[in-house]
């Protein structure tokens, strides 16, 4: 697989782009779900990641929970899209994204929880009123949306 999002810059610079992409809301037999601490910033997220020519959005979010928190995903089911001007994300190095972003649930899921440090410093489980207050603000939404639902009885 190759970088298609490192080739792109080297021809756009750090000017915004669209980068489509998937995450995963793992969440395990007491409901709890799985963060993933970054190593770019002080922010708890999701596993994910942008897609690559040639995947799907389903094998962009496979690929990415397993690279970032070692987990192999088994059934995956749409939550949510996500777009427009609260995508918008500048990273520490200037470049500057506008994302589109598919949000799957996963039950089914195995192995063990090991974290790339290139990506993450940290992969927990947290109880849905333990969520840590310093969320990637793209994916605050989300979470506040799930947490939502979940109260509801909508998932």
């Amino acid at each position: 697989m190759g970088d298609y999002i490192g080739d792109l810059r080297k021809f756009v610079g750090t000017r915004p782009i669209i980068m489509c992409g998937a995450n995963v809301i793992l969440i395990n037999s007491q409901n709890e779900i799985l963060l993933h601490h970054r190593t770019d910033r002080d922010w708890w997220g999701l596993p994910g990641g942008a897609m690559e020519l040639g995947e799907s959005l389903e094998e962009t979010a496979r690929r990415e929970v397993f690279e970032e928190v070692g987990l192999k995903c088994g059934e995956l089911k749409l939550f949510n899209i996500y777009s427009g001007e609260k995508q918008y994300y500048k990273y520490p190095d200037g470049n500057e994204v506008y994302n589109v972003t598919a949000t799957y649930l996963c039950r089914d899921y195995i192995g063990k929880i090991s974290v790339d440090l290139k990506e993450g410093r940290d992969a927990r489980f947290f109880s849905l009123d333990r969520i840590p207050s310093n969320l990637s603000y793209t994916i605050k939404g989300t979470i506040y949306e799930f947490l939502e639902r979940s109260q509801k009885g909508n998932l």
